[in-house]
């Protein structure tokens, strides 16, 4: 079980002039939500996530040796084009990262990064791109430091992910992947994510998500500010300790395949985070009426035909529609006819559980 100090290097036995790498990392959906943080991007409550599949971030780093390592020095390309006002947020991650990555003055970088969702589409990129340029990076430090273990690396890409973006190191490895120390699950930490580590199911492999756009403009609140207002929050110890019951939960019904326990606290934790927002001060309400619209005709449909479909929701208006793979035919007819509707441009993406980063 690594410590933070673990990943602060003593000296590197190689040296690289230039190179580049390139990884891929999927964007997450987490079933037990994380909402609330303390100082260092440590999460208040445990979590636990599905790993997607397509909804992913290409991130490519040239790298090169300079004069001057005085201080850090990178462009950065979205979709091929300069993209300036992303730049504050990678010299932020920078600051955050160097005492775990001591090189990262002594090159200038080139980091050249794409999504396959479309941008602006309401899905949380920032998981997907932080943990594609942490799989970057560590690709780097392996190269400085041959000996370097598979499982310290994506540990400490892990850990280098959640200082750029909380839910970010839920994307590096694994299906079903826990953040955050949960007393019954071995090596759970606040530092990194881990692949869930007990058993699971025939029922939830090759799980189907189903993302219905409902809105793709910006948030009107981020994550950022939302998380904050959880420290005086009335109802915040009690929503920490129901996060750790329902992860519980859930290590017994992910053992068992029980779609309809599983339903249940895939939904309640997806409302209770929207009743946070709800309930802070300031207040407000990140859902839209076609929100709302949707998840009634899921609770329709699911009586009507007893097919275990569910929704869950980020911090956001888009809907997650979760199913398992052998009813997919019906599930998409369904979300065709009656959901489709709801959606901005009628845009949905289907996409199902994944494995986590590649190198390409």
């Amino acid at each position: 079980m690594f410590t933070a100090a673990d990943f602060i290097p003593k000296t590197y036995t190689s040296t690289i002039e230039n190179g580049n790498f390139e990884w891929s990392a999927p964007s997450n959906i987490a079933l037990v939500k994380y909402w609330g943080k303390k100082d260092n991007q440590i999460p208040a409550n445990p979590s636990v996530s599905f790993t997607l599949n397509n909804c992913k971030t290409v991130t490519k780093l040239g790298f090169e040796k300079k004069e001057n390592s005085n201080s850090f020095s990178f462009d950065l390309l979205f979709e091929g084009q300069p993209k300036e006002d992303f730049k504050p947020k990678i010299q932020k991650f920078l600051e955050r990262v160097e005492v775990y990555l001591p090189f990262l003055k002594e090159y200038h970088f080139t980091i050249d990064t794409q999504n396959t969702f479309p941008h602006s589409s309401g899905i949380a990129s920032s998981a997907s791109g932080m943990a594609a340029l942490a799989m970057n990076f560590m690709s780097l430090e392996k190269g400085l430091n041959p000996d370097m273990t598979d499982e310290y690396f994506y540990q400490k890409a892990s850990f280098l992910a959640r200082l750029g973006s909380g839910s970010a190191c839920r994307s590096v490895k694994g299906n079903v992947v826990v953040w955050g120390n949960q007393a019954n699950i071995e090596g759970s930490s606040d530092l990194f994510g881990i692949e869930f580590p007990h058993a699971i199911h025939k029922n939830f492999k090759n799980y189907q998500d189903t993302i219905l756009l409902v809105d793709k403009g910006e948030k009107q609140v981020s994550s950022t500010v939302g998380h904050d207002l959880m420290h005086n929050h009335p109802y915040a110890e009690r929503r920490f300790a129901q996060a750790h019951e329902n992860l519980d939960q859930l290590i017994k019904i992910f053992e068992s395949g029980n779609l309809d326990e599983f339903i249940k606290v895939v939904e309640s934790e997806a409302l209770t985070l929207h009743a946070m927002m709800m309930t802070s001060m300031p207040y407000f309400i990140l859902m839209k009426p076609n929100t709302l619209q949707i998840i009634n005709a899921i609770w329709k449909f699911r009586t009507e035909t007893q097919i275990p479909v569910c929704f869950t929701l980020d911090a956001g208006a888009n809907v997650h529609v979760l199913y398992p793979e052998n009813v997919s035919e019906k599930v998409l007819q369904f979300i065709q006819d009656e959901l489709v509707v709801f959606c901005q441009n009628r845009q949905y993406i289907c996409d199902q559980i994944g494995d986590g980063a590649i190198a390409l």
